[in-house]
């Protein structure tokens, strides 16, 4: 699997169950809930997860930044 959507899939996944708890269980207003669970949810994976977040960065900056050559470009 790509490391970006590794990345993308583990802090969706934190977000959602932060989210679940506060709401679900604590009851906490929506918008209070996801505010919440954003903030939560980008501390612990710049925290914990700086390999995955390193290895989608450097996957990322792999891509080639445009599907046109030079050559073509110029002429």
């Amino acid at each position: 699997m790509k490391p970006w959507i590794t990345y993308t899939l583990i802090r969706v996944g934190i977000f959602a169950a932060v989210f679940a708890l506060l709401y679900g269980v604590f009851a906490i207003t929506p918008w209070l809930s996801a505010l919440i669970a954003a903030v939560l949810g980008f501390t612990v994976s710049y925290l914990f997860f700086r390999r995955q977040r390193d290895a989608a960065l450097a996957s990322l900056a792999a891509k080639p930044t445009s599907a046109v050559s030079d050559e073509e470009a110029e002429g």
